[in-house]
């Protein structure tokens, strides 16, 4: 691993590692807690969703947020923002205050996911986003797997509302780092950078957002659905609880293996590269699903499932940096979680909504036609190959202007585009990676310095 990446082991991986225990061990106490209260089963159920709604409903203030204040204080914003939610949970008498401080849960997680993905974007040299963002994501979803156990113990020592004071305390680890140690100064002053409205991005960037943007949906329903379908097939199957626990476990101990490779293999061979072969073996794999009819062939499928998502990790934060304008970069960000959150929520429901009126098989083979949607955007849209050096970018503007000037810059940037054949139509989504050339011109150029990036 890169000097870079390892100067931001501490004030960036280890916050989000530690955010993400504490986030995963509260998801099984929503539920404790709602029944507690006298929540029917489906009401429970709910309460969980409502971390997921108050996640959307707080994507595009979080980079409105972030805008203004900046990455750091953005995401010690979050950690304020989630004490007093955590508290309302462990205080609720009625179904209803619990169910306000489980959205205020999700909302302060959009603010500190987004705050987390431009605060990477702006440290790192554009050689070096995909693994930075690749292993911002595996150290997410390491945290993820470890979370459920720390909270167990919790609950064992003080009760249902121990998963609570583990997200508390996370939380407060977290803050604690992120104050004590000195952060990038790409976070310390960017106003005019940062100027653009939201609805000025959305404008500047729709070509971008309304078909790659259709992608991340898709992809994003794709992982959502894994945690789904694997253990309803399993079910069909005839397998206990337990049993599907240690399939599944399988899968995600694949997954989280690849990260970093995953990383490595989109700075040195493009975007494009990892996520069409990812999203292939992704979607194959619910479509053998089906096919599986005992313990050996359904654990084939599921870690051929984790080697699809573990190929994949990182990607929506990358091609989302690669997107960004330099100019309202946090606001963009905000609306491409917001899309994929939207695909996240959307996977488990599609499933649903197709086992409400067919079979198991549809619902699943219906997860695999999004897989080959999924291909077919991305390998359209993305990228074929890195953008190669290109001369500083003198006279650059800032805004859609400048844009277009970088992504129309003479035959290489044509050659950046999946399937694009007029290298000078800026309004071509495929320009993905191509504005980054001004980005990484900034960094040789030494006018941002990420901490570590001049080693």
């Amino acid at each position: 691993m890169s000097r870079t990446l390892r100067s931001l082991g501490w004030s960036v991986y280890v916050p989000t590692m530690i955010y993400s225990v504490g986030s995963t061990a509260v998801a099984p106490v929503v539920v404790l807690s709602g029944t507690a209260l006298g929540a029917s089963p489906s009401i429970a159920t709910l309460l969980v969703a409502l971390i997921g709604i108050g996640q959307i409903a707080g994507a595009v203030p979080a980079g409105a947020l972030v805008g203004r204040y900046g990455e750091r204080r953005a995401m010690l914003c979050a950690a304020g923002l989630i004490a007093p939610a955590l508290l309302t949970c462990v205080l609720a008498t009625r179904v209803w205050v619990l169910a306000a401080g489980v959205a205020g849960i999700g909302f302060a997680g959009a603010v500190w996911g987004v705050a987390r993905q431009t605060y990477v974007t702006e440290a790192v040299p554009y050689e070096l986003r995909a693994r930075a963002l690749s292993t911002l994501g595996g150290v997410s979803r390491i945290g993820s797997f470890v979370g459920p156990f720390v909270g167990a113990a919790a609950m064992t020592a003080v009760g249902t509302d121990g998963g609570y004071w583990v997200h508390l305390v996370a939380c407060g680890v977290a803050a604690a780092l992120l104050v004590l140690l000195p952060g990038v100064s790409a976070d310390r002053a960017h106003p005019g950078r940062r100027g653009a409205g939201t609805a000025r991005v959305v404008r500047d960037n729709l070509p971008v957002l309304r078909t790659l943007g259709i992608g991340v949906l898709l992809v994003a329903a794709l992982r959502a659905g894994r945690p789904a379908a694997l253990p309803l097939w399993g079910h069909h199957l005839g397998l206990d609880a337990a049993t599907l626990s240690v399939v599944f476990g399988l899968s995600g101990a694949v997954d989280m293996l690849l990260f970093y490779p995953a990383g490595k293999a989109m700075d040195r061979y493009g975007r494009r590269a990892v996520a069409v072969p990812s999203m292939v073996i992704l979607g194959l794999s619910y479509a053998l699903l089906p096919l599986t009819t005992d313990l050996a062939t359904l654990i084939a499928v599921a870690m051929l499932m984790g080697l699809g998502n573990g190929l994949s990790a990182g990607l929506l934060m990358t091609l989302g940096a690669d997107a960004s304008p330099p100019v309202g970069r946090p606001r963009f960000l905000a609306v491409w979680r917001l899309i994929s959150d939207l695909g996240q929520g959307g996977g488990p429901l599609a499933i649903s909504a197709v086992l409400a009126v067919g079979s198991l098989t549809a619902a699943i083979l219906t997860m695999a036609g999004a897989g080959v949607a999924a291909v077919a955007v991305l390998y359209r849209y993305v990228g074929s190959a890195r953008p190669p050096p290109v001369p500083a970018a003198a006279g650059l503007g800032s805004g859609r202007e400048g844009r277009q000037r970088v992504a129309g810059a003479g035959p290489a940037a044509g050659a950046d585009r999946a399937g694009a054949g007029d290298a000078a139509t800026t309004s071509l989504p495929g320009e993905v990676g191509q504005r980054d050339r001004a980005d990484r011109d900034r960094d040789r150029a030494g006018e941002r310095h990420g901490r570590g990036d001049g080693a």
